[in-house]
């Protein structure tokens, strides 16, 4: 890794494409790999080798902003697919597969229309409702395209995935391997062992893709072709993967544009570009290179072809569901300064997640917290988020020294508060309704898209209030709690519960307002008020929360999340609790169709293990 205030000044200025023709449609690339941010030679980062491509970036450009919308696959592919971002149409959640208007076609639908014939053999996962295969051609090679007609061809690599270090062992060949282990965590033998692994299976995706691009060469199609090269996310060690930092959202973008196509090339070969990208912005591009319209309802701006817009000015992320567990977090960056606003900052950012937690570095990161050997910047992962963050990328590469409160940057912290505001409410953003809700939602409306596009269904602009204000720990806000309380819109009401939840027992003179919304008939209501009613010291509610987390009608996932979260203020029941996960516990997300690897199972293992652990 290096920082990226070394890579800026190599960066050269992005100059505008002027509107072109073509005789003939490139074919289109993508190779594609899994969770990994710009750990790559080509991207000044000494520890990698990369020779593959490194030569790709030496032959195209390479984009030094780009970014995925979502710091996990699912989300993040949700919205490559659609032009659309995930929170505006409701599959932000990951694993949580809600339908979208039937209208709104897959960009390689719309590129089929504009005359390519478009393949993906490979890895899918949308997270929308219904076949992902259905959208596209068969074929699992440009050779399977009809001769004479321009294709489209997605090649995944898995190689670099999370599951590369699932249950691996610590290697003393890669222990005494020097490696510069990022500050926010500890050089344990376990994490300095997974980095340089990882490290390792960065080049062997080099590899693979390197024999990719040797094939398309030998078939003689590599002077007709765009190569795309990006990873869907970033990741994947702790602190990265699912998360709305650079280590999550920050991804390697290259292309390569063939000799017979190079007047669509943004700069000269070898080119580093510092024009901010987002996936966002990948199937307007799409369409633009293919000199076809993109639908109105596309969010994003083409950055290649004669439909290329103006660069943005900002780049927009979120973390919703992250598998069994529930966050809310949104981010916006300009070119130097990231803003990240938690929606529930009273939940700590290492909340149990069964799959990372298989991963050794993981373990060891706990393992070290626990013993009181982590410095301040380590054991952050493992306290109560703060409500907002501000990173300055220049010169905190790694997002360790928080600038939220320099009064030497409130006017940044103003316009990116505003430009984050300005897009939750352009969104019509579905990310502030608990998942019952959602799927409520989706269930009656056909979609979450159409529900949250009712004006009296989804008051966008009161709920982004009532959220924001909920976040902040603020005593003061109380009064205005209790009002948002009384809402006639349930959304309000749960944000209204949660900042109760935030403020803890600064937040007791809600405590009747609290006890009536106990009784709501939401289940997510119920569920944050009773949490509220027991940090108040109500312990009582505890046997509340536990019939919520066998209401398979309700909301059990964030029942379950919930009375974990409240910690030691759950141990007076904990033998009934306990009983209650043992009894088993509605299924929500089930994996692979596997007997009790639901997420609520998982969730109430994590639970059971909290509480059964020596004090």
């Amino acid at each position: 890794m290096i920082p990226r205030s070394v890579l800026a000044p190599i960066a050269v200025v992005m100059f505008l494409v002027t509107p072109i023709c073509f005789a003939k449609q490139p074919n289109i690339l993508w190779i594609v790999s899994e969770d990994n941010g710009p750990f790559l030679g080509c991207y000044g980062d000494p520890n990698a080798h990369t020779p593959n491509l490194d030569k790709l970036a030496s032959e195209g450009v390479l984009y030094l902003n780009a970014f995925a919308n979502a710091p996990v696959c699912a989300p993040s592919r949700s919205t490559l697919i659609t032009g659309m971002y995930a929170s505006t149409l409701g599959t932000q959640n990951m694993r949580s597969r809600y339908p979208i208007p039937r209208e709104f076609t897959f960009s390689c639908q719309e590129m089929r229309k504009a005359g390519y014939y478009c393949m993906n053999p490979g890895k899918t996962d949308y997270n929308i409702a219904g076949n992902d295969k259905r959208a596209w051609d068969k074929g699992k090679s440009w050779r399977d395209a009809p001769a004479g007609k321009p294709w489209m061809l997605v090649i995944n690599s898995g190689i670099t995935h999370e599951s590369c270090l699932i249950g691996s062992k610590i290697v003393d060949e890669y222990v005494k391997t020097p490696f510069p282990v990022p500050p926010y965590q500890p050089d344990t033998p376990a994490i300095h062992s997974n980095w340089v692994e990882y490290y390792h299976d960065m080049t062997k995706m080099d590899a693979e893709y390197g024999k990719v691009l040797d094939e398309l060469a030998a078939d003689g199609l590599a002077d007709d072709t765009i190569v795309f090269y990006y990873s869907d996310h970033g990741g994947i060690l702790p602190r990265s993967k699912r998360f709305v930092l650079d280590s999550g959202l920050h991804v390697p973008l290259i292309i390569r544009f063939g000799k017979n196509v190079q007047e669509l090339s943004p700069a000269p070969a070898g080119s580093k570009l510092d024009r901010l990208v987002s996936f966002v912005d990948f199937a307007p591009t799409l369409l633009s290179i293919a000199v076809a319209k993109s639908p109105e309802r596309y969010q994003g701006t083409a950055f290649l072809g004669p439909r290329a817009g103006e660069p943005r000015k900002i780049v927009f992320g979120f973390r919703g569901r992250m598998d069994e567990r529930i966050d809310l977090s949104y981010t916006v960056r300009d070119e130097r300064y990231r803003l990240v606003h938690n929606y529930y900052p009273h939940r700590i950012y290492g909340m149990h997640l069964d799959y990372l937690w298989k991963m050794p570095a993981t373990v060891s990161w706990e393992e070290e917290y626990r013993a009181g050997r982590c410095n301040a910047p380590q054991s952050a992962f493992w306290q109560e988020k703060p409500t907002e963050e501000l990173y300055d990328e220049n010169s905190d590469h790694y997002e360790i020294h928080n600038l939220i409160d320099d009064p030497k940057l409130a006017a940044e912290v103003s316009k990116l508060r505003k430009a984050l505001r300005d897009q939750l409410i352009e969104n019509r953003d579905a990310g502030f309704l608990p998942e019952s809700q959602l799927a409520e939602m989706a269930k009656s409306a056909g979609s979450v898209y159409v529900a949250t596009h009712d004006p009296a269904k989804y008051p966008i602009e009161r709920i982004v209030d009532a959220a924001d204000m909920a976040s902040r720990r603020d005593a003061q806000d109380v009064a205005k709690l209790i009002e948002f309380a009384k809402d006639e819109n349930e959304t309000v009401r749960y944000w209204a519960a949660v900042g109760c939840c935030v403020r803890g027992s600064s937040a007791k003179d809600a405590a009747s307002t609290m006890n009536a919304l106990s009784k709501d008939s939401s289940p997510a209501v119920r569920i944050a008020a009773d949490e509220a009613l027991v940090r108040f010291g109500q312990s009582d509610k505890l046997h509340s929360l536990i019939n919520e987390m066998a209401d398979e009608k309700g909301d059990p996932l964030l029942a379950v999340n919930t009375v974990e979260a409240l910690g030691d203020l759950a141990r007076p029941a904990a033998n009934e609790i306990i009983a209650r996960v043992k009894a088993g516990l509605p299924a929500v997300g089930k994996m692979n169709g596997e007997r009790g690897d639901s997420y609520t199972d998982r969730a109430g293992d994590s639970l059971v293990h909290m509480l059964q652990e020596e004090k």
